[in-house]
């Protein structure tokens, strides 16, 4: 599979990499050997960066891939994991509980260190913690070998100039925010640039909302939007296409974004996405699905502090 470079680390990761937040039964249950076998599957398929947090599942994602990961060597993946977020709005990003989490994650998924870590959702705290405590701390924790990188992730996009205005950093992800219906991410590319960030981008489905499967009953979108994005995808379904396909192939196909994170315990819907990416996107249709798309074109919605989010004008 293709790789880029992340940022200044050096690392070359795939334009396609896995996501585990389902094995943390984020979206359904799952059955426990398709579980395992998904991310043998992934690996299989190229997908050799691995991209979890304690939240997911809680704690379920990286105690299941402990086992799925033991016995491959530990240089063939990347591995990232984050910290801060562990339940609904229990949040915790304290200095004291950056050393145990570091811990604890490394215990669960049986490996002396991480490649990235990230501060989880960032948006739902007072971010001056982040900048003054949070970080500092996971400085401390990369200078033991125990993380390689560390960044943030979170959904506004007014978290990523907060902090990264205010101390440096290696990797920032962004989720549903490089999309067929949202390009919000695209749009501080530059700055991130200039800042010498690595860029990851995650979500290309937007939660199931581009796609043909019935949404997660905690998904936020509005009437309209859902709407919206059903009839783009009974018009891709009408042309013999699949807008789950045509969304993967553009968010992927961006060379800015170092790499698309998405991921299923199914391993045939894997499988199916490492294809996706290998085929030629349908220029034509995906322009019809953009118009039919751009009454909602960067729509978003508020997620944690009001004040930690971006004007609902923007």
């Amino acid at each position: 599979m293709e790789t880029r470079t992340l940022g200044n680390t050096g690392l070359e990761l795939p334009i396609l990499s896995f996501g585990a937040s389902s094995l943390g039964q984020e979206f359904r249950q799952v059955d426990l050997d398709e579980a395992l076998k998904s991310v043998q599957v992934a690996l299989d398929c190229g997908m050799n960066f691995i991209d979890t947090s304690p939240y997911y599942g809680r704690g379920m994602s990286e105690v299941l891939l402990g086992p799925a990961l033991r016995g491959i060597p530990r240089d063939s993946y990347i591995l990232g994991t984050k910290l801060g977020r562990y339940d609904g709005m229990h949040f915790d990003f304290s200095a004291k509980r950056v050393v145990e989490s570091v811990d604890v994650s490394l215990h669960r998924m049986g490996v002396e260190h991480l490649d990235i870590i990230l501060c989880h959702d960032i948006e739902y705290v007072e971010m001056s913690q982040i900048v003054e405590e949070t970080i500092p701390a996971l400085r401390k924790i990369q200078e033991q070998g125990k993380v390689r990188f560390i960044g943030m992730s979170g959904y506004p996009m007014n978290i990523f100039r907060y902090v990264l205005d205010r101390t440096d950093l290696d990797v920032v992800l962004s989720y549903n925010h490089y999309t067929i219906q949202n390009t919000m991410f695209a749009d501080l590319v530059p700055y991130l640039k200039d800042k010498g960030v690595g860029i990851m981008n995650a979500a290309p489905f937007s939660a199931r909302l581009l796609t043909n499967a019935e949404l997660p009953p905690w998904h936020k979108a509005t009437d309209e939007v859902r709407s919206i994005c059903s009839a783009a995808a009974k018009h891709c379904e009408a042309a013999g296409g699949d807008i789950a396909q045509l969304a993967l192939q553009f968010s992927v196909a961006n060379p800015d974004m170092t790499t698309c994170v998405t991921g299923s315990a199914n391993p045939d819907r894997v499988r199916q996405w490492a294809e996706w990416i290998g085929e030629p996107m349908d220029e034509t249709l995906l322009a019809e699905v953009q118009e039919i798309l751009k009454p909602i074109h960067n729509w978003f919605y508020i997620e944690g502090r009001p004040e930690n989010n971006d004007p609902i004008d923007a």
